[in-house]
């Protein structure tokens, strides 16, 4: 059986990652998001790690946030060895997207549906890298060459 890292931050691109819940039972999944009060009491239900919450706003915590989440990332991904990566953003998702596509990884984006016009500062840096490239929204399909529209997820 595959296996797949389904990937997020928390909050709304969490959420947007939920509405792929009907595919877990088809693969060994793994959920990878920000540990958080409203996503930790899913800990029983699903297979989950928990990385570090950190907003970019305070740069210097952020810094030391991000720094963990790469060691926390890595060592997911030797240990779960997943085939492919599935993330909705935002910082979180991304970075585990680069960390699995050097470890061999197919790498899944979807873009938030948030981003109407143009790609979210995460789906800009994964989109150099994906293998599929979902939007949301028909006109950014137009705008970017990788982009497929898949409708909305939520």
């Amino acid at each position: 059986m595959k296996k797949v890292i389904f990937t997020s931050s928390a909050g709304g691109h969490f959420a947007e990652l939920m509405c792929l819940e009907k595919l877990f039972k088809d693969y060994e999944y793994l959920i990878v998001t920000e540990k958080t009060s409203s996503v930790e009491k899913l800990k029983d239900k699903y297979n989950m790690e928990f990385l570090k919450y950190g907003s970019r706003f305070y740069i210097f915590k952020y810094i030391f946030v991000l720094i963990y989440n790469i060691f926390k990332c890595i060592k997911i991904v030797l240990k779960f060895k997943p085939d492919t990566v599935v993330s909705t953003g935002a910082h979180t998702g991304g970075i585990m997207c680069y960390i699995a596509k050097m470890f061999g990884s197919k790498i899944i984006y979807i873009e938030t549906l948030a981003k109407t016009n143009s790609l979210s500062v995460t789906g800009k840096n994964v989109y150099k890298i994906a293998d599929k490239f979902y939007v949301q929204w028909k006109e950014l399909e137009k705008k970017y060459d990788k982009a497929i529209y898949i409708g909305r997820l939520m």
